[in-house]
């Protein structure tokens, strides 16, 4: 496919541009949230068992991926309704 071609496709349809973007931003996010309440449930000691030398950071590590998880899918939420009204 031509540049010119490409280029035509995206002018003709900005909209469905912009739901690409926030469907590529969305993604990410899901992952981020997943991986970050993988971990903690990782983290909790089961019954019986020591707590493990990494387990102080189990409490940080997530936090930061639930932040930057949500910030994902707050902004693919505000360019999915940027694109409602182009």
């Amino acid at each position: 496919m031509s540049m010119h071609m490409l280029w035509g496709l995206i002018a003709a349809h900005p909209t469905k541009l912009i739901n690409v973007l926030a469907l590529l931003l969305t993604c990410p996010g899901g992952l981020l949230l997943h991986s970050a309440r993988r971990s903690a449930a990782d983290a909790q000691p089961g019954p019986g068992e020591l707590q493990r030398p990494y387990a102080r950071f189990a409490g940080w590590v997530p936090r930061q991926r639930y932040g930057l998880g949500f910030a994902c899918l707050a902004s693919a939420l505000v360019l999915s309704w940027v694109s409602t009204w182009a």
